[in-house]
């Protein structure tokens, strides 16, 4: 069975559809990748490889992410780029992800404390296109609040969720602290034991965020961590997304061994059989940034080095002195060697994760 005999659609899923999707990735055992994008070339390059693989994917805009795709030349005060950013991304994934005929989750990354009006302003744009076309323009949202006290951070998703539930809007949220830096958050001097989340945590957010609503998911801290780095350099235990597991089963007296769809954040440095035993726990999302944006850039350095001599001035090659060079510069031409090393990038975490072939 595949994602398409659940009734799950092509195009960007809210509600129902993410909720059928999530379940059935967990008992399926895979997971989805959740890829950061920056502009129309990135965001069509993410469909492309799913639509390739025959994949569900998930495309997501960080802060800084949306500032850029509104353009540099408008001001973020106020967080007023990212919004538009944001909410302009959305309509041209919404536009294109069914003509790619693949189910896309799509979804806003890392939203701390200081960003809330980010957060506020997408919010807005899902209720006044929920009021017109009963579904929020957003699948999800995700609150990082973890370097808030445990209680202050559940409280706050807690007010939010109550919000989303009324539009049926999934919100990710995080506890324990994801180390490293992405995105213009540093926590690469974070104390080690503020990187390992506890049950007791895990369970907490489960119980008050369960009374509320069923569409959240929860990224706990296991060692991981954003940025570059070699494979194996990263000490993740993902044993301790199974002790989570269990403990929440052993409170609810449930009989699912994977009572919570958990989230993977900063996969950088991680080794695949690593990945794989967190997928095996209940991970149903992992993001994936660091390595796609060197794919990106990857087709631009290659293609540069390839053709060096044609790209040196608009006349004059190997050639011919006289030899007019504007189909290599062209970027249409460069730029779609970059998007090739992204697609093939994306499909590598797709089959990292066993999202191949689910529709």
């Amino acid at each position: 069975m595949g994602v398409f005999e659940l009734g799950i659609p092509t195009g960007v899923i809210t509600g129902e559809h993410v909720r059928k999707l999530f379940n059935y990735a967990k008992s399926e055992g895979f997971a989805i990748p959740a890829v950061n994008v920056s502009s129309s070339s990135t965001i069509n390059a993410v469909l492309e490889a799913a639509r390739d693989i025959k994949a569900p994917i998930i495309i997501q805009l960080s802060q800084g992410g949306s500032a850029f795709y509104a353009g540099k030349g408008i001001s973020n005060e106020n967080q007023r780029a990212s919004i538009k950013g944001s909410i302009s991304a959305a309509h041209h994934i919404r536009l294109l992800a069914k003509e790619y005929e693949v189910p896309v989750v799509l979804h806003s990354d890392h939203c701390a404390e200081k960003l809330l009006p980010w957060f506020d302003g997408m919010l807005e744009a899902d209720e006044e296109y929920f009021a017109k076309h009963g579904e929020p323009l957003f699948s999800s949202h995700m609150l990082d609040l973890s370097e808030l006290p445990r209680d202050r951070n559940i409280e706050i998703c807690e007010k939010y969720l109550t919000r989303m539930s009324k539009i049926n809007l999934l919100l990710e949220m995080e506890i324990g602290i994801t180390g490293g830096e992405e995105d213009g958050v540093n926590n690469t001097d974070i104390d080690n034991a503020s990187l390992y989340t506890q049950p007791e945590d895990i369970y907490e957010v489960y119980r008050r965020l369960s009374k509320i609503s069923d569409l959240f998911t929860i990224a706990a801290a296991f060692g991981n961590v954003h940025g570059v780095y070699k494979p194996g350099n990263v000490k993740l235990t993902p044993i301790l997304l199974k002790k989570h597991q269990d403990y929440i089963k052993d409170q609810l007296k449930c009989k699912d061994d994977k009572p919570v769809w958990l989230v993977f954040h900063g996969g950088s440095g991680s080794v695949k059989n690593e990945i794989r035993e967190a997928v095996g726990y209940g991970v149903i999302k992992m993001n994936v940034d660091t390595d796609t944006q060197w794919a990106y850039w990857e087709g631009i350095k290659n293609f540069y080095e390839s053709k060096k001599g044609y790209l040196q001035s608009q006349v004059g090659n190997p050639e011919g002195e006289d030899k007019p060079n504007k189909k290599y510069y062209d970027p249409r031409v460069f730029i779609r060697e970059a998007e090739k090393s992204m697609i093939k990038r994306v499909k590598e975490a797709c089959e990292d994760l066993g999202n191949v072939n689910r529709l």
